[in-house]
């Protein structure tokens, strides 16, 4: 299998780090489910270890596999920085064997909606029923779809957020158009970023599925797996149609 375009959005571990500094609420919401199941972990779609690294500080054994090795290296150097130790795995999360079973395997952060067809969905999930211990448990995470985002006017862009460039050159700031493709539930993003004051440095294109909540259950029991629990936000909320998350953790069947 060829890789999703997520690789080429994902360029630079030290641009995403800083676009996503504070998103750390997810945290105790993994180490909430760690303490339930077990470990050993195995993180999909680990990127720079955001996620990876404090679970390791907190004793956690896990593995973090991505298909970035640009994204890998800077998760590695920040781990030999912190003292924790993980295995960094460069593999496609639709098609992996590590020979080994994990007690908890996640798919965070949205990860899952560069999954844009049955062919990528159908490899994820079966290398994780692979990889799962009998009692294991896997947890997706992906946002609730919203409509009135999903059909703003493509003409107009909508302020993300910004960061310090890491080289230096003043503040990045993002800002993203979208035009959904409802025939194939993907939303096209396009990311657009100035540099101190430069506009549009550089544009990037990610192309995201949308994954409406019942589709997302019934493609979880059609690979063979049985919903547990699903939540609507990392505080364990039940889900509903207001929640922001679809929060789901699911074991063989």
């Amino acid at each position: 299998m060829k890789p999703g375009d997520c690789e080429k959005f994902l360029w630079d571990g030290r641009h995403y780090d800083l676009k996503t500094k504070n998103i750390v609420d997810d945290i105790p919401f993994y180490m909430s489910q760690i303490a339930r199941f077990g470990d050993p972990v195995l993180e999909l779609a680990a990127g720079t270890g955001r996620i990876s690294i404090p679970l390791a500080e907190y004793g956690v054994r896990i593995t973090a596999l991505d298909i970035s090795e640009s994204m890998l290296a800077h998760g590695r150097k920040k781990a030999d920085e912190k003292g924790v130790d993980i295995e960094w795995i460069r593999a496609d999360c639709r098609e992996f064997d590590l020979d080994r079973k994990f007690n908890f395997i996640f798919l965070p952060f949205n990860s899952i909606a560069h999954l844009h067809d049955l062919e990528s969905l159908e490899g994820c999930f079966g290398c994780v029923g692979k990889h799962l211990t009998e009692k294991g448990r896997f947890a997706v995470d992906i946002f609730n779809p919203r409509l009135d985002i999903l059909i703003r006017d493509a003409s107009r862009r909508y302020p993300v957020g910004e960061y310090p460039d890491p080289d230096g050159n003043g503040m990045v700031v993002m800002a993203e158009n979208n035009i959904y493709d409802a025939a194939f539930q993907i939303n096209r993003v396009k990311w657009y970023h100035s540099i101190g004051g430069e506009e549009d440095k550089f544009v990037l294109d990610l192309s995201m599925r949308i994954f409406y909540p019942q589709e997302l259950d019934a493609l979880l029991h059609y690979n063979g797996f049985v919903i547990e629990s699903k939540f609507g936000d990392y505080d364990e909320s039940p889900f509903e149609s207001s929640s922001p998350k679809q929060l789901v953790v699911c074991r063989r069947r």
